[in-house]
């Protein structure tokens, strides 16, 4: 076909409407396979387009099925379009196939959220399409930071974490589980035919006016690939340090060392205890239009106006490291490394605190002393330990109670022991009991509890005779140190959380 004639063509298929009858005979899969989409044209004759007229057998397949029919040729890019757009249209969502989303299924979640590719490629993906767009909306609807999508021997099951508990969302028959898992890849630009190896991507969407960055990874399990999506808000509003739920004495500790023009600020926890909400929250204290501020982050969470904010992108070796070191050659006045994930990292950054530069980094560690002797275990010298570290702040993040439902009650004893206290103080306090605001978890919203442990002479000492973390976390206390227990206590008795929650949290059993 030469192009002239393909142009022509072209002109002629917008008179041309997909048989919704006949598309019911031909899969999607055959029909892009293929390229052949079977239509009516102005006077209501059957007229079969196709991208490949010069391959007589598969036109033939299609009129066995569907009987005389007349061949028209076009470009094979204006049919697969008119393809997607015609079985999308005749496909609609079948309730008795997914368990749980019910109601969810009338929203209209395709015209709520855009994205920058869509792939049709099994007789079941467009019912596919509405059934993971309505995970995402309703994950969004409902605060969640992540979607687990879980396959087990009989049952796709998906779970989604709100304010850091996981609560069962969806049950999908078995057969659901590769058509989403593949839909989620092509959303992430990952390979669709790879299911032996871990993948990881991005997603971009915009819903309800609210930008949505997903990391995505997959994983193989035994019974099929299982995908977790972590949600992050690009539109939510950046917590001030007075926010984040630092107490007065150790907001005036932190920001007393947040003053000073270098050394290292460390902020320690579990992964999601809000480490990088506290950095940015500093960053933002820090921000004073006078200062050069880079950061090198995995990923970058937020966009913060005047900071050069570096993506970390393994691809072509941007490491943290690598890219630690290009951020020093930038004239820097404060850096904040994402994570210390090794000692390489470390070692740089240590140096960069001590040579005029305020260096800010997290640290995977459970307590902000275990944060110090971490630093000597990766093989840091104790002397460029103790010259360097300004303050470590350790933290977590406990729920706050509903404050449609919670209750009063009166803790135990025991609960009361386990929190460090001798005696109850006077109340009175709460527990959760769970209402339609709350989606019946009794809860709604996080805040931070903390310790923070400044660097002084005497602890440097410490450090340099290597002591463990329990003789410095015994000094610290000894000297003032509230302890993250000590702080969760401070929160029920002010009545934002319970104790169940902090013991849970500071798995104190």
């Amino acid at each position: 076909m030469s192009e002239p004639q393909a142009q022509g063509k072209m002109q002629d298929l917008d008179a041309l409407v997909p048989e919704a009858e006949l598309l019911g005979k031909i899969p999607i899969g055959y029909a892009r396979k293929h390229l052949l989409l079977p239509c009516r044209d102005a006077d209501g004759s059957l007229v079969l387009l196709s991208g490949r007229p010069d391959v007589p057998e598969t036109v033939d397949e299609v009129r066995f099925l569907v009987g005389p029919i007349r061949v028209l040729a076009a470009p094979g890019d204006a049919i697969l379009k008119k393809i997607d757009t015609a079985y999308e249209k005749i496909h609609k969502p079948e309730r008795e196939m997914v368990e749980g989303l019910s109601g969810e299924w009338n929203l209209d979640v395709e015209a709520a959220i855009e994205e920058t590719r869509d792939l049709l490629e099994s007789p079941e993906e467009a019912p596919v399409i509405k059934f993971v767009h309505s995970l995402l909306f309703r994950a969004i609807k409902e605060r969640s930071s992540d979607i687990h999508v879980e396959p087990y021997e009989k049952e796709l099951v998906v779970r989604n974490r709100v304010d850091g508990i996981l609560y069962p969302m969806v049950a999908a028959p078995r057969k659901w589980h590769a058509p989403v898992v593949s839909r989620i890849k092509v959303m992430a630009g990952l390979d669709i035919a790879e299911r032996r190896l871990p993948q990881d991507g991005r997603i971009k969407i915009r819903i309800g006016g609210k930008e949505i960055d997903i990391r995505v990874s997959i994983v193989p399990t035994a019974f099929g690939e299982r995908a977790v999506l972590r949600l992050l808000d690009r539109s939510s509003i950046l917590l001030g340090l007075s926010d984040i739920g630092l107490s007065a004495n150790d907001l005036s500790v932190f920001e007393r060392f947040l003053g000073r023009s270098n050394g290292i600020v460390l902020v320690t926890g579990p992964t999601g205890s809000g480490k990088t909400t506290t950095l940015y929250a500093a960053l933002c204290r820090l921000d004073s239009g006078t200062k050069n501020i880079i950061t090198i982050e995995d990923p970058i969470e937020y966009q913060i106006q005047g900071i050069g904010q570096i993506q970390v992108n393994p691809k072509i070796q941007l490491s943290f490291a690598n890219g630690l070191r290009s951020i020093l050659r930038q004239d820097p006045d404060i850096i904040m490394v994402g994570e210390i994930r090794d000692a390489e990292t470390a070692e740089i950054a240590i140096q960069a605190s001590l040579t005029g530069h305020l260096v800010l980094s997290t640290l995977h560690t459970n307590d902000s002393a275990s944060a110090v002797t971490r630093l000597v275990d990766m093989g840091i010298e104790p002397f460029l330990v103790a010259s360097s570290l300004s303050v470590v702040i350790a933290q977590r993040l406990v729920r706050k109670l509903c404050p449609s439902c919670k209750a009063p009650y009166v803790p135990s004893p025991a609960q009361w022991k386990k929190l460090g206290l001798a005696d109850a103080p006077p109340g009175p306090f709460y527990s959760a009991v769970g209402c339609a605001d709350c989606m019946n978890t009794g809860y709604m919203g996080r805040a931070g509890i903390f310790e923070v442990l400044p660097a002084d002479d005497r602890l440097r000492a410490l450090v340099l005779t290597r002591s463990d973390a329990d003789g410095i976390k015994s000094f610290a206390v000894s000297r003032g140190m509230r302890t993250i227990l000590a702080a969760g206590a401070e929160k029920v008795i002010e009545g934002i959380t319970s104790a169940e929650e902090v013991l849970r949290v500071t798995q104190e059993d």
